[in-house]
């Protein structure tokens, strides 16, 4: 089994911006010493969420930090983002990590990035598929041009030209097609339980026989005592979750769905590795079986104290990761 992390890059009202995502550098050198596989990293905009608004650049800047850690993108948003430009970079880091980085992309949400960095309503709504076939052209081809709705351009040639394919982030049935039509890998998200995560695959498997190399993202803190540490979670996770997710800002002013935070805290506890190193193990050992995922990244930071991160990433790489691999 592949095993990485997942950092957001949590925002708090105890450390800037600026000293988080230090620390979240500080947390992918410790991943590489404690023998994680590889450390994704998210990507927000304008929202204490998580304060990484370019996933590519500090993934850029992680990989020369380190030697041996994979480093992907958790995800770089293709709604806002021209797909030759993000193909260009992740070619770049492609050749000068001699092959550590992964790109993951994702459609985002109808929130007020769209506005700012130019797009729209209908690039969001529609245009997730063009933009994914254009940046798989660019990230295959020696060149490329396109001709569709959202990107026209004459032919341009790809310098430097490399061979990748991106992960796509799972959020409806629809993206499930998308990315089984193109054989593309999916990132399933930490609100799914196994048995959602299993039909997921289930219905792609029934689209595409490709063996893709999906991954989904759990939570994941391992302490002494499984209750104690549920508990200390679910105290912990409300207070970066419910001002971060109150940053999104619907484009169009709508409202934005909000869920039960306290459901979605328990939730969280529940059905992810939070526990003893015993739970953690049998846990993420139950999610394999279940889904037949060989590859989950872990999200680290639940507990809003970035020493307690650091320790946590320890402990699972000296407690839960050999278990795992025997």
């Amino acid at each position: 089994m592949r095993i990485g992390v997942f950092l957001i890059a949590a925002g708090s009202s105890r450390r800037p911006p600026g000293q988080v995502l230090r620390d979240t550098m500080e947390a992918i050198v410790a991943a590489e010493d404690a023998g994680f596989d590889d450390a994704w990293i998210a990507e927000h905009h304008f929202m204490s969420y998580g304060v990484c608004p370019s996933a590519i650049t500090l993934a850029a800047m992680a990989l020369g930090r380190t030697e041996r850690i994979g480093v992907g993108t958790a995800v770089s948003v293709l709604s806002t983002t021209h797909p030759v430009a993000l193909a260009e970079q992740a070619a770049m880091l492609h050749h000068l990590s001699g092959g550590r980085f992964t790109l993951g992309v994702g459609r985002g949400g109808p929130w007020v990035d769209l506005e700012v960095f130019g797009a729209d309503l209908d690039r969001w709504e529609r245009g997730f598929p063009e933009s994914l076939d254009l940046l798989c052209r660019a990230l295959s081809e020696p060149s490329v041009a396109a001709s569709g709705e959202f990107f026209r351009f004459r032919e341009v040639a790809m310098v430097p030209s490399a061979r990748m394919r991106p992960v796509v982030a799972r959020a409806s049935g629809r993206t499930t097609r998308v990315a089984a039509e193109r054989g593309l890998g999916m990132l399933l998200g930490m609100e799914l339980d196994d048995a959602a995560k299993a039909l997921i695959l289930a219905e792609y498997a029934d689209i595409s026989p490709i063996d893709a190399p999906h991954l989904a993202a759990v939570v994941a803190f391992v302490g002494d005592s499984t209750k104690k540490t549920q508990d200390e979670l679910r105290t912990q996770l409300p207070l970066w979750l419910e001002p971060g997710i109150a940053g999104y800002v619907r484009v169009d002013g709508q409202p934005r769905q909000t869920r039960d935070l306290d459901e979605y805290v328990n939730f969280l506890t529940r059905v992810h590795p939070v526990g003893d190193a015993d739970h953690c193990v049998e846990t993420l050992r139950a999610t394999h079986e279940t889904t037949g995922l060989r590859h989950l990244i872990l999200m680290v930071e639940g507990m809003s104290d970035h020493r307690r991160t650091l320790e946590n990433i320890r402990r699972l790489g000296s407690e839960v990761l050999p278990r795992l691999r025997n």
